[in-house]
């Protein structure tokens, strides 16, 4: 009888820490499937003489850039001069389009705001 106990103990002991034990080798789960981020498309606010220029088109007017930033979908080309600083921003209008100059920044050196055609037209070349 006491036999019996040891063991009916030792299977119920056994069972119960079976059931704790996982697989001994952790399965990779897969990363979850990115979705594509869809296309940028930025319509222009502005109106002045650089907005739909393509940055090809700008470069030929002001020369080379002081600052050619690429971010995501947008990008950003600047010139300077002892007057002012240009910023312009180009995205595509539409999915699969040319980006092309959607908005402009115009400041004076010691950060004021500029009117974007005058400083455009000191630092074109």
């Amino acid at each position: 009888m006491i036999e019996n106990r040891r063991l009916t103990a030792l299977a119920g002991l056994a069972l119960t820490l079976g059931a704790c034990a996982g697989p001994a080798i952790p399965r990779a789960t897969p990363p979850p499937p990115t979705a594509q981020q869809p296309t940028t498309v930025v319509k222009p606010v502005q109106n002045n003489a650089l907005i739909g220029n393509s940055a090809d088109a700008i470069g030929r007017m002001f020369g080379k850039p002081r600052l050619d930033v690429t971010e995501g979908a947008g990008r950003k080309l600047q010139f300077a001069g002892s007057n002012c600083t240009l910023d312009v921003y180009f995205y595509a209008p539409r999915a699969g389009a040319n980006p092309v100059a959607t908005h402009v920044d115009a400041r004076t050196p010691d950060g004021r705001n500029a009117d974007v055609n005058s400083c455009a037209q000191s630092l074109q070349r």
